[in-house]
This record gives structure tokens, C-alpha cells and sequence, in this order.
């Protein structure tokens, strides 16, 4: 299996520093995706990964089955670029035996893969038909194809759900997850946070270059959510100024019917239930979780600059 550790990579471009201190690991089996705004740098670090560019700082390793290695090897990795490059004046078969050729992989072997993942994203009958004919969504799965044609040990998708309905989407969702049950690696850069959460096993957000938050799931939503909220019913009704004179509370908002509050980080669970019980019958306490994508754009949202995804 190939194995990824990068350190503290740094990326300039001009003025413009694309890729400030960030680490990451990739290993086959699972799913590691990148999280940012445009501009964030995403594309800049995949680039990096692939050998497309040179880290100027920082360090990248590259192990496959114990042996370490200068850079990936073309027939290891399956890329996904942000800028699409197949071939609109050539036929789908035309354009996937072309990618298996550049990949070394005998014609027997071209053809009956290209009869599998053509059938697998319902283009068979696409087959003759310039990629120019086709439309959006189906030209990305042809790309989607020309990534798996050669059962790559690692895939590095940059937004592989663009153009996608959500029925394709989800196909895509489960191809990918299959992938992993098998033992590839993938590196996922997409802005649909909800298909995100389904499949990655690791996440790294940075937004400007730099990292803001990494871990599973749990982990990223705790770094980007480090205070707790609670949507409260009380009676008799309290005053708002009754809630927030409350040493365990540090926002009270009101909003359909219930009071929002966010407990004070020194205080605890149970300090809260004890004060909120003094001021009346406490008729409903659950925990407010926001999703993913509530947290990242709470991260990102009020301060992103616009830089060109080039960089």
C-alpha cells in the first residue's frame, strides 16, 4: 500500500504564500478529505502530492510497501485535476483506451475495464459518442472512469461530485466507499459537506494556507465548535436578563419558542441544570449540534478573501 506523510508544506506563489505549515497523512483504506474555500490552498497541496509542483519548505514522504520513494509512480495513483483534460473532439472509448495506454495497460485489459465502469455509470450506450456530445455530468464521469480504469492503489479526486445530479452523486459516494472497503487510499477535495461527512475517515480544513482544523469527524467538529449549546424550555418563561445574569451561561438567544443558550466553558452540565431549575420547571433541554457544513462556514465563511483557486 502507498503511504503519504507530508510536514508542514509550504507552497509560494508570487506574493502570495498558497500553502502555510500544513501536515497530513494518507493511507490506503481510507478516506482523507481537504476542506477550504476556493482559494484556500487545496489545489496547491494536491498538486504537491502528485509531483506536479515542489513543496518550497516542509517535507513529503512517499512509501509503497515499505520502500520509500522519490515520487508517486504514474501507474500507483489515479488524479483527478481541478481543470479537466480529455479530449472533446474524440469518442469516449477513444479517450479511456488513450488513458490506459499512457498507463501501460494491455488492450485486453483496457477494453474489458472500460465494458465495466462504462456499464457501472450507465454510459455503454455513450461509448461512440464525441465527448463533446455529452453533457456535463456524464463528461464527468468519463473522467471519474479515466482515474479508476487502472485499479489505482490511491485516488486524488479535486471536486469528482461537480456537474453530478444527486442520484449520480450517490453512486459516486458508494464506488468510492467499495474503493476503500478494498484497501485504497483516496484524497477527496469537495464542497459538499454532507456527502463528506458520509465518507471520509480523516478531514483536514485550511482556509488562506494554513490548517484550522484535522482529525475524524468528532474531532474536526469539536476544534471548530469548542462551546456547548442548548435549546432550553422553561416555566414560567424567564426574562432574558434573568438568563444571561447566569454565571454558567454566555449567550441567550430566543427563537421559535425556546430559549438558545451557550453554557460558559468553565462551567459545567450539571452547574447549568442547576441554575436553569431555580428560575422554573425545566420542560426541555437537548444539545444543539450544528453539521459540518454549519461549523465550516462559521470557520470560513466571515473571513475569506478572494484568491484565485489557481494558486
Amino acid at each position: 500500500m502507498i503511504h503519504i506523510q507530508a510536514k508542514l508544506l509550504e507552497k509560494r506563489y508570487s506574493t502570495i504564500k498558497a500553502v502555510d505549515g500544513v501536515s497530513l497523512d494518507i493511507q490506503g483504506g481510507k478516506v482523507l478529505a481537504l476542506l477550504g474555500p476556493n482559494g484556500a490552498g487545496k489545489s496547491s497541496l494536491i498538486r504537491m502530492l502528485v509531483g506536479l509542483t515542489c513543496p518550497d519548505a516542509g517535507e513529503l514522504y512517499i512509501n509503497h510497501n515499505g520502500r520509500p520513494l522519490a515520487q508517486l509512480p504514474r501507474e500507483h495513483y489515479g488524479y483527478l485535476p481541478e481543470d479537466r483534460g480529455l479530449y472533446q473532439d474524440r469518442t469516449v472509448t477513444q479517450n479511456l483506451t488513450y488513458i490506459g495506454e499512457l498507463r501501460g495497460m494491455p488492450k485486453t485489459r483496457i477494453d474489458s475495464q472500460i465494458a465495466l465502469w462504462t456499464e457501472r455509470f450507465g454510459l455503454t450506450d455513450k461509448c461512440g459518442d464525441k465527448l463533446s456530445q455529452l453533457s456535463k455530468g456524464n463528461q464527468q464521469k468519463v473522467q471519474l472512469i479515466a482515474c479508476l480504469l487502472h485499479a489505482p492503489e490511491l485516488l486524488i479526486l479535486d471536486e469528482p461530485f461537480s456537474g453530478l445530479d444527486p442520484v449520480n452523486q450517490e453512486l459516486v459516494v458508494s464506488i468510492l466507499a467499495e474503493l476503500r472497503n478494498a484497501g485504497t487510499g483516496i484524497v477527496l477535495s469537495a464542497h459538499q459537506m454532507a456527502l463528506v461527512e458520509r465518507l471520509a475517515d480523516r478531514m483536514l480544513l485550511i482556509n488562506h494556507g494554513k490548517p484550522v482544523a484535522s482529525g475524524n469527524l468528532a474531532e474536526v467538529m469539536a476544534q471548530l465548535s469548542p462551546t456547548e449549546g442548548f435549546q432550553v424550555g422553561i416555566n414560567p418563561e424567564p426574562a432574558l436578563s434573568a438568563l444571561q445574569a447566569l454565571a454558567t451561561v454566555d449567550v441567550a438567544t430566543q427563537a421559535d419558542g425556546h430559549w438558545l443558550l451557550t453554557k460558559a466553558r468553565d462551567a459545567s452540565l450539571q452547574q447549568l441544570l442547576n441554575e436553569l431549575a431555580a428560575l422554573g420547571e425545566l420542560i426541555s433541554f437537548a444539545p444543539l449540534q450544528p453539521n459540518l457544513h454549519e461549523l465550516y462556514l462559521r470557520a470560513v465563511g466571515g473571513d475569506n478573501r478572494k484568491v484565485e483557486e489557481a494558486v
